[in-house]
């Protein structure tokens, strides 16, 4: 896991930082470090007329791996591979590239600066521009100390509170951007930054049989896994009771017998994989390492979680990958998880959905129109009115993404700032756009790969890594594994009341069958509960004392915790993301949480 801060400047100041820096000439500086690892150094070219700060894991394809060698170049790092690609290839050397990674190359003789983020986003690559100076970075942290910017991006916080995430390109602090997955960079001395993309997840279904797909499926994730465990550390694995964390370690295991998996849970009954987890790893014969983890110190960890995360995420599901990372350090240093597989083989039990509301696919739309209107006179929770509700809504205005949190009626009435003319549809109208000839399932999951995938998913999964010095490694996001996935119909993801259908078929005989065909339970944390007993006090403590109170109506966030405590409306959700806003403003902006955190993590004011 690696850290990198670039600097650049067309007016020659950067220069005046030099001392603190690992490379600075008139234009740039350069810092690098490798977490936990105290020989840190940049590389450069033979003729250090190149130099590259990077962070990621590169695999070679066969073609590309046997050019170098005819051409008696011997692989080394990573780093020197791309270096010696960019000088050939220019930007073209991005379309050689299989992995997982954000790198900047410093051009000191043409003064070019080249920067890249991987296909997917799994590696992070942040940035700012100004007319001044350009700043790049894999931790946000970097550029907002530099920058010293104290105000609040609002259209970013009130998108937030539809998507429980940030959208990217955006950030909540104003100015400071991401680049895009499957784009780069150009910055030439005296012309505005280039963006360009050279890579978009689409999908284009084939017409083959069960069995070509399933054999394809196999070959690719064998490959694949092979491919992830090469490293000259100790590896591990993640295990739920889910099919995709299955796979990885069946397979992997056959390959690295002494495989050691982690798994965390919930004391309350609903919560916990434990038991499944364990008999499938009794199953394989693999080691599996379990800690039940408890409301006092998921409170006590919550502030560190949250300053590793950068801006505010409240999936849930981060706190139970946070812990589980936490259980991996203490054994390995490379771990292998499943984030992936549902966005590419149709895993999450909402796109069931076009299924079970087909039948209003019959009605006329003046009829539509006079239920979606009759139906806002139902109250919030009765039975059936959900159903109603989404059965006469379009898809392009009930789905953005894997969960949506508030309405637009409920963000007005809660968000200080609330500005009507930025709909949660200005992040997926575009999208909407570009899927238009798509199916309704292969539709959702273009958006789950365009919003949920790489700003819930992927960014919990580096910020936590990187919090523990881990090297997480994503097999099912590999190009090869999303070339054959995105040639697969909808109907062999999604079929026979079951989700990932294909996946699970090419899984047969090779993970244990109390597993092939388990409902997906996914991270389930019971903040529902918890908030009603254990988390109440302290809940209504942080919504009390947060100096949110020009953002929020505080009176609103009151009478959700209320309505939830009193059983009138499940509102978990909505109290889980206000709540982790309310922290994160806390531990960025008032630094009430500083002397909770490890020295380490602190970065100077």
């Amino acid at each position: 896991m690696h850290s990198f801060f670039v600097g650049y400047s067309d007016k020659q100041k950067i220069q005046d930082h030099r001392g603190s820096f690992d490379y600075a000439d008139k234009h740039i500086e350069l810092t690098y470090s490798r977490l936990g690892d105290a020989n840190q150094q940049l590389i450069f070219s033979l003729t250090e007329r190149y130099v590259i700060v990077f962070d990621g894991e590169i695999y070679y394809d066969d073609g590309l791996q046997q050019d170098l060698i005819n051409e008696e170049i011997i692989l080394k790092t990573n780093t020197e591979v791309l270096l010696i690609l960019y000088s050939r290839y220019k930007e073209q050397m991005i379309e050689k590239l299989r992995g997982m990674f954000s790198f900047v190359i410093w051009d000191s003789e043409e003064k070019v600066l080249f920067g890249a983020r991987d296909r997917f986003g799994i590696k992070p690559l942040y940035y700012y521009e100004s007319a001044e100076e350009n700043y790049f970075a894999t931790e946000m942290k970097s550029i907002r100390e530099r920058i010293k910017c104290t105000e609040i991006n609002n259209e970013a916080v009130q998108h937030y509170l539809s998507y429980q995430f940030v959208p990217e390109q955006n950030s909540l602090t104003c100015g400071i951007k991401k680049l895009e997955p499957g784009h780069y960079f150009i910055k030439k001395m005296g012309q505005p930054m280039k963006v360009t993309r050279y890579w978009k997840a689409v999908f284009h279904p084939v017409a083959k049989q069960e069995a070509d797909f399933t054999k394809e499926i196999r070959d690719a994730l064998a490959e694949t896994i092979q491919l992830h465990l090469q490293a000259d550390l100790p590896i591990g694995s993640f295990l739920s009771g889910g099919v995709d964390s299955t796979i990885i370690a069946s397979i992997a295991k056959e390959y690295y017998p002494g495989l050691k998996t982690f798994t965390v849970g919930f004391e309350q009954q609903g919560f916990s994989e434990l038991d499944v987890a364990q008999e499938t790893a009794v199953r394989l014969g693999i080691d599996n390492i379990s800690r039940v983890i408890t409301p006092e110190e998921f409170m006590n960890e919550l502030p560190k979680i949250i300053y590793s995360l950068e801006d505010p995420l409240a999936d849930p599901a981060c706190i139970p990958l946070y812990f589980a990372a936490k259980e991996a350090k203490k054994y390995v240093k490379v771990v292998m998880s499943g984030e992936g597989a549902d966005e590419l083989f149709g895993g999450y039990r909402i796109y069931h959905e076009p299924h079970s509301l087909k039948l209003f696919q019959y009605f006329p739309h003046f009829l539509k129109r006079v239920l979606r209107s009759l139906v806002k006179l139902i109250p919030d929770g009765m039975k059936g009115r959900s159903f109603i509700e989404r059965g006469v809504t379009p898809l392009e205005e009930r789905y953005i993404g894997n969960a949506k949190i508030f309405s637009e009626e409920e963000k007005e009435f809660l968000f200080q700032y609330y500005n009507e003319g930025l709909s949660f549809t200005k992040i997926t109208a575009p999208l909407y756009k570009e899927c238009a000839h798509y199916d309704q399932i292969s539709r959702m999951q273009y958006i789950d790969l365009h919003t949920w995938l790489r700003g819930d998913i992927l960014l919990k999964a580096d910020k936590v890594a990187r919090a523990h010095s881990l090297i997480f490694r994503l097999p099912f996001l590999d190009r090869k594994i999303f070339e054959i996935a995105s040639q697969i119909p909808s109907s062999l993801k999604v079929s026979n009341r079951t989700t990932k259908y294909i996946l699970r078929k090419a899984a047969e005989g090779i993970i244990p069958d109390h597993v092939l065909h388990r409902k997906k339970l996914g991270f389930p944390v019971p903040i529902r509960l918890w908030l009603k007993n254990e988390m109440h006090d302290w809940a209504k403590k942080i919504i009390r004392e947060s100096n949110t109170d020009h953002l929020f109506n505080k009176d609103y966030v009151y009478k959700l915790l209320d309505d939830h405590c009193s059983n009138k409306q499940d509102n978990s959700r909505k109290l889980w993301t206000v709540i982790i806003f309310m922290l994160w403003y806390s531990v960025y902006f008032e630094r009430k949480f500083d002397s909770e955190l490890p020295a380490a993590l602190i970065m100077s004011n």
